[in-house]
């Protein structure tokens, strides 16, 4: 990442700096948490037309 690549070489002495460097890793952890919570929700709320029969790969997934 961009951040880290600046702390490493330029190595900012800004007091703000140490905070603002690991912020793009929390926004990645925290979109990929709300990525698995939206898709679960997703595939919970749809269902299977009527009269269809799943298959066993469908239910797993």
């Amino acid at each position: 990442m961009i951040t880290a690549g600046v702390d490493a070489v330029l190595a900012p002495q800004a007091g703000w700096w140490a905070a603002a460097w690991s912020l793009p890793w929390w926004l990645f952890g925290a979109a990929v948490l709300a990525w698995g919570v939206l898709r679960s929700r997703e595939k919970t709320g749809r269902r299977p037309p009527h009269g269809s029969v799943r298959s066993d790969w469908e239910r797993a997934a």
